[in-house]
């Protein structure tokens, strides 16, 4: 199991866009950020077998593709389980027209671009209503201390 890089207590979830190094909150980031040095990168004419080993080192997670910004816009995810448990969404997803709008959404080279035509159908509003409504509707019970 790997420790946070800046408190050593916790594990990691972010990965530092600069230098690489796991961390595990905002407050390590900002802790980070003031000494951070960005890790060398390989000259574009380094040769393909000196890139493979770093490529094998750790996947990527969807953690390490967040930016500073978006870390108070992630959704924990004990609330995104939340969604998989929704019979309304289940009965969504039993749609193939909707199942095809997500697939050519996941497809996509320009996401935000299909993410835009997507919000044009209403069965597709429809669904991402759904999935706001259950991540918001669990965030406010936890705010008003329902949990």
């Amino acid at each position: 199991m790997h420790l946070c890089s800046v408190c050593a207590e916790h594990t990691p979830k972010y990965r530092c866009p600069a230098c690489k190094i796991r961390y595990c909150s905002l407050g390590c980031y900002k802790r980070h950020k003031d000494t951070c040095l960005p890790a060398q990168q390989l000259p574009p004419t380094a040769e393909a077998s000196e890139v493979k080993p770093a490529l094998n080192a750790e996947p990527w997670s969807v953690e390490d593709l967040l930016h500073e910004d978006d870390v108070t816009d992630k959704v924990p995810l004990q609330r995104l389980q939340l969604l998989g448990q929704s019979k309304e969404l289940r009965d969504l997803l039993c749609n193939p027209h909707l199942r095809q709008l997500l697939q050519s959404i996941d497809s996509s080279d320009t996401k935000d671009n299909a993410m835009r035509a997507a919000m044009q159908e209403p069965l597709f509003g429809e669904f991402s209503d759904q999935c706001l409504k259950i991540v918001e509707n669990q965030a406010q019970s936890v705010t008003n201390g329902d949990l």
